[in-house]
């Protein structure tokens, strides 16, 4: 083998590296993405039950508060003495 065909074979060798190297690269890349845009998926749905539960949450004491409020000022008399 000559000087030339090693060279040459050497950068058969590193362009085929490289090649591989692209490729490893691009499927490790969109593997990423594709797990970030299942995370913000999951994102959004857990903001969605958060926001349910924190409606749940205001929908029952608000009535709770109210009541208790008006069972206060009308015993108030009673209770205060």
């Amino acid at each position: 083998m000559t000087d030339d065909q090693r060279t040459h074979t050497l950068l058969e060798e590193i362009r085929d590296v490289q090649k591989e190297s692209l490729a490893e690269y691009r499927r490790v890349t969109q593997q990423s993405l594709e797990l970030q845009r299942q995370g913000t998926a999951r994102q959004q749905q857990i903001i969605q039950v958060y926001r349910r539960v924190l409606l749940v949450g205001i929908l029952v004491t608000v009535p709770l508060l109210v009541l208790l409020m008006f069972l206060l000022i009308r015993w108030s008399d009673r209770l205060f003495r």
